[in-house]
C-alpha cells in the first residue's frame, strides 16, 4: 500500500515524529511518502541528528522501492523550500504549507493515487492566518471530499488499536452552552449513530455493532432531577433508533469509563468534545488514534497537536503517529474487501 504522511505544522513536532516514523517502519510492506517541504525535512533530519535517507520527488511515479528496506529512502513529494524554520512560533506561511499538503495528499487519494493519508498535526491559528477558515482538518477533509462524493459527511472517532477503544463525537468543536441545541436543533444524535454504525461494518469489519450512548447531564439528569434532555428526547430518540441499531443507552458518562462499561461495546458515542476525549487521552494518551470516517478517503492522524513546546529538542514521542499509520492501513486493506463483498451481493 501507498500511505501519504502529511508533513503538518513545520514548526511542531510532525517532521521529527515522522522521521522516527518511518524509522520504526521502514522494514514494513507499505510505502511511505511524506508531502510537504523536502528542505524543512531536510533541516529536521540534521537537526535532530536522525539518520534517515531522504529524497525528494515532483510526482508519485519517480518513487523508486528497493528490495533491501534498509536501503529504502524517505521520499518527500516537496511542495515548497520558501518556508524558513521557526520552531515553535506560529506563523502563516507555515500554515499555509500545511494546508498545501493536506489538500494534495487528499486529491491524490481521492484520485485513487495512494491508499490513505495520516496527518501530522497542524495549528489552527497558523491556517487562520494563512487565510482558511476551516477549523482543522475534519472539515477541510470534508470539503475537498464533496465533489467525489456528494454525501461525504466526516464522523471523528478517536481509536486505541491495544485495547480496541472507539470513542465518537456528536458535536466536536462547539461551546459548551450551544451543545444541547445544536445537538437537538441539528439531529445530530441519529446522524452520528447511523454514521458510526455505517463505519464501524465498513472500516473496522463488524457485522452489528453494538454502541453505547453517553447522557448529556450530570447522571445522565437523574430522571429530570437535573436538566431535562434526557427524559425529554435523547432517550426517547434512542429508544427509536434501537429499531433499527444495536445501540445503548442513556449512560451516566462519570461512571461509564472509570467501571471499564466501555469494554462491554464496540464504540461509544459521546454528546461534546470533551466528554469523550477527556477519558479516552486518559486512557489512551500515548496509543490513540483519530479516524475520520464517512469520507471517501482513509485519514487517520495521531491524538495530539503540534507541541510547539517540545518541537526540535528530539523529545517528541512517534508512537501515537506509528499507531495512526497502522491503523490506517488497516482501515484501506478492510474497505477494499467490503467493497468487493458489496459489490458481490449485489
Amino acid at each position: 500500500m501507498l500511505i501519504l504522511w502529511t508533513q503538518g505544522d513545520p514548526n511542531g513536532i510532525g517532521s521529527e515524529i515522522i522521521l522516527k516514523a518511518f524509522e520504526a517502519l521502514k522494514q514494513s510492506e507499505h510505502q511511505f511518502v511524506v508531502v510537504g517541504s523536502y528542505c524543512m525535512m531536510k533541516y529536521y533530519a540534521k537537526h535532530l541528528g536522525l539518520n534517515v535517507p531522504i529524497k525528494e520527488i515532483t510526482a508519485l511515479h519517480e518513487i523508486s522501492p528497493t528490495a533491501d528496506s534498509e536501503e529504502r529512502q524517505l521520499c518527500v513529494l516537496s511542495l515548497s523550500c520558501n518556508v524558513k524554520a521557526r520552531v515553535g512560533e506560529i506563523q502563516a506561511d507555515a500554515g499555509n504549507l500545511a494546508m498545501q499538503a493536506i489538500e494534495t495528499a487528499a486529491t491524490l487519494c481521492l484520485l485513487q493515487k495512494a491508499d490513505a493519508m495520516v496527518t501530522a498535526p497542524i495549528h489552527k491559528q497558523a491556517i487562520q492566518l494563512a487565510g482558511y477558515k476551516f477549523q482543522g482538518h475534519t472539515d477541510f477533509l470534508e470539503h475537498l471530499s464533496r465533489p467525489y462524493d456528494k454525501a461525504a459527511k466526516a464522523q471523528m472517532i478517536l481509536v486505541d488499536r491495544p485495547s480496541a477503544l472507539r470513542v465518537a463525537l456528536a458535536t466536536v468543536h462547539v461551546p459548551l452552552k450551544e451543545v444541547s441545541e445544536t445537538l437537538r436543533r441539528s439531529d445530530a444524535l441519529r446522524t452520528s449513530i447511523e454514521a458510526l454504525s455505517k463505519a464501524l461494518m465498513k472500516d473496522f469489519a463488524i457485522p452489528s455493532p453494538r454502541i453505547a450512548v453517553l447522557g448529556l447531564n450530570p447522571h445522565a439528569s437523574d430522571g429530570g432531577v437535573i436538566g431535562r434532555e434526557e427524559i425529554e428526547w435523547i432517550q426517547p430518540e434512542l429508544d427509536r433508533l434501537k429499531e433499527t441499531f444495536n445501540v445503548h443507552g442513556v449512560f451516566a458518562a462519570d461512571g461509564f469509563f472509570g467501571a471499564k462499561l466501555y469494554k462491554q461495546f464496540d464504540a461509544v458515542l459521546a454528546l461534546y468534545h470533551d466528554q469523550g476525549l477527556i477519558p479516552f487521552k486518559m486512557l489512551a494518551f500515548e496509543t490513540g488514534v483519530n479516524v475520520t470516517a464517512g469520507l471517501p478517503i482513509v485519514r487517520t492522524s495521531p491524538d495530539h497537536g503540534t507541541a510547539f513546546d517540545i518541537a526540535g529538542k528530539g523529545i517528541a514521542n512517534p508512537k501515537s503517529f506509528i499507531e495512526a499509520t497502522l491503523l490506517a492501513c488497516e482501515i484501506a486493506a478492510q474497505r477494499k474487501k467490503y467493497q468487493m463483498s458489496s459489490s458481490v451481493e449485489v
